[in-house]
Formats: structure tokens, C-alpha cells, sequence
């Protein structure tokens, strides 16, 4: 059974950020689906949708991404079994700050923070990649090229 990665966005202006993380989990050959669904403003929707994953087999890892006061989250978390990534979008025009609200959360709340959305996906496969071979093949040689870019860059700096 193929993994699901739920990218949960706040809003629609976070697409940006959704789009990134899906083409990030792509690579590693993890099927994604970018739903919009705010804890502030539309908080059953949000358990509706969670209820129909939940419902789903498939092994799952829920990302979400919201920013200034990161409620989805938490709401998100509290209500999977499965493990949940937040990825706030940065804001200039909170200087940042609003990424507290994703790093502080009540107890028996804990989603993992990830800033960058190729991070998040690449921690979303490495979770998924415990029972997933084909998943866990595809994160080892992702890092193998990472690995790799590092000594060529550094054996053309010495060619120099």
C-alpha cells in the first residue's frame, strides 16, 4: 500500500509553499494532496477532512502549513494518529516571529517544525520510509547525490 502525504494549508496564499513540499515529495515518489482547510475559520471542515483520512489505510504523514497564529497544526496533531509536519511560510511582515506560534504548542500537542519545504518532505519520507522500501531507497540515494555534490564541489575547489 502506497504512502499519502495531506498537505494542509491554512489559506490559498500558501499554495506556493504546498506546491514545494508536493514536487519535494515526488522525488521521492510519495503521493500528495494539496486541500485548503483553516482551523480559525472553518475548524469542523477541518476534522471532516481529517476524518475521511483517517479513514484511509494508507500509511500516512500529514504536513501543514500556516503561518501567524499556526492553530491548524495543533488541531491537525490532536486529531491523527499519524505524525504531523508543520512548515510555516515565512512572513516579512512579521519579521518571522510568527513562527513561535508554531513552535510552542500545548502538551499532548507535537508536530514536528521543518521550516523549508524540501525539508519537510524529506522528513515526511524518512517517517514514511520505515515500513516503505521503495521509499526508504529513494531518500538513500537522494542523499547519496547530496553527499556527492559535497566531495565533487570540494575536489574542483582543490583542482583549482
Amino acid at each position: 500500500m502506497k504512502p499519502l502525504v495531506p498537505i494542509i494549508m491554512g489559506s490559498k496564499s500558501d499554495l506556493d509553499q504546498g506546491q514545494a513540499v508536493a514536487t519535494a515529495l515526488a522525488d521521492f515518489g510519495i503521493e500528495s494532496e494539496i486541500r485548503v482547510a483553516s482551523a480559525h475559520k472553518a475548524a469542523a471542515y477541518v476534522l471532516d477532512l481529517l476524518a475521511g483520512y483517517e479513514a484511509d489505510p494508507r500509511p500516512k504523514v500529514y504536513v501543514t502549513i500556516a503561518g501567524r497564529s499556526n492553530a491548524l497544526s495543533g488541531l491537525v496533531d490532536g486529531n491523527v494518529a499519524a505524525p504531523v509536519i508543520a512548515c510555516p511560510p515565512y512572513s516579512d511582515r512579521f519579521g518571522g516571529a510568527d513562527v513561535f506560534s508554531s513552535l510552542r504548542m500545548p502538551s499532548g500537542i507535537a508536530p514536528a517544525v521543518v521550516l523549508e519545504p524540501g525539508g519537510a518532505a524529506l522528513l515526511a519520507a524518512k517517517v514514511l520510509g520505515l515500513s516503505d522500501p521503495d521509499v526508504r531507497k529513494a531518500v538513500e540515494t537522494a542523499q547519496g547525490k547530496s553527499t556527492q555534490t559535497i566531495i565533487d564541489d570540494d575536489q574542483s575547489l582543490r583542482d583549482q
